[in-house]
């Protein structure tokens, strides 16, 4: 499994990363690691397509072919030490915007161990983006955390987060980061239904002054799992996020000091089809206010695919 991370590199072509998909994502144990992986393959309708990592939104819609592949190793590192490895591709290819074709390799790493009632642990996470088979954005992500269960039904999160992201052409929008984040969950009927409230905090410093924010987000989510007749359970999951961003420094276009709110509403339901294959479909409502008027826009993406689990 470390020879396909290893081989992977982020010009690696869909047919390249199909193919060791494939080899390493069939379900199997191999000492004390086990893997798993699958494939999806679907379309989605975007009522505007943007980048909003450059504030960008193009007011036209479009839809978009995706597919999307995944590894995933978990092992055991001693007798106190738990891992886990994984990598994911992700590809939206868009009908009238070929130029907004998305691509994205995904890679990361984390270790835990047991702390009596809770659970230290480790992760680093690494993001190359393309746009249409050219780099566009690089981001490194670290974050240690402690987590445990207080009684029967909660379950308490926390970590502090240090990111590192670089944009092609656009070295002013280079940044790191730190932040801390905090996450409750409520087991009301163990996973077949829980409900997750998160709070965490970011400050972003850039090479130029007018990138450099500090965000506070909350978030909401429900999850509730229904029984089927093919041994698998479907999945409803409803989210909420909202998310409010301080400038630090004037931004010269606008002669004034930023300031952001962004809301986002997920909707998504998993239904399986038989023991590999489910089929997806999902909604995202986005509502992003800015006085940066290239960063004021709504959009609604909705799709729907077929996945099937190795």
């Amino acid at each position: 499994m470390w020879f396909l991370y290893a081989s992977l590199k982020p010009s690696s072509s869909p047919r390249t990363v199909l193919l060791l998909a494939l080899i390493g994502a069939s379900s199997y144990s191999w000492g004390e690691a086990s893997f798993t992986g699958g494939l999806s393959l679907g379309f989605e309708y975007d009522t505007n397509v943007a980048v909003d990592e450059v504030d960008k939104s193009s007011n036209l819609s479009d839809i978009g072919r995706v597919f999307g592949a995944e590894i995933e190793a978990q092992f055991d590192v001693g007798e106190q030490v738990s891992g886990r490895a994984f990598y994911d591709y992700q590809a939206t290819n868009y009908a009238e915007f070929d130029s907004l074709n998305r691509q994205t390799h995904s890679a990361g790493a984390s270790l835990s161990t047991d702390l009596s009632k809770w659970k230290a642990g480790v992760s680093y996470f690494f993001t190359n983006s393309q746009l249409n088979n050219t780099n566009f954005l690089t981001y490194h992500r670290f974050s240690p955390s402690i987590s445990g269960f207080t009684s029967k039904r909660w379950f308490f999160r926390s970590a502090y987060v240090y990111g590192d992201k670089s944009l092609e052409k656009r070295p002013g929008r280079d940044a790191t980061a730190h932040g801390l984040e905090t996450d409750a969950y409520y087991f009301w009927r163990g996973l077949r239904r829980y409900f997750n409230v998160g709070y965490a905090y970011r400050d972003e410093n850039s090479r130029a002054d007018r990138f450099s924010y500090s965000g506070h987000l909350i978030k909401l989510r429900a999850v509730q799992r229904f029984d089927t007749n093919v041994g698998r359970r479907s999945t409803l999951e409803l989210g909420f996020r909202y998310e409010e961003r301080d400038y630090d420094s004037i931004t010269p276009s606008i002669n004034n000091i930023r300031a952001d709110g962004r809301l986002r509403i997920i909707a998504k339901f998993d239904y399986p089809l038989n023991e590999l294959l489910s089929w997806q479909i999902y909604a995202d409502y986005s509502d992003y206010n800015s006085n940066l008027p290239s960063a004021d826009y709504e959009q609604i993406i909705i799709g729907t695919s077929l996945s099937l689990s190795f």
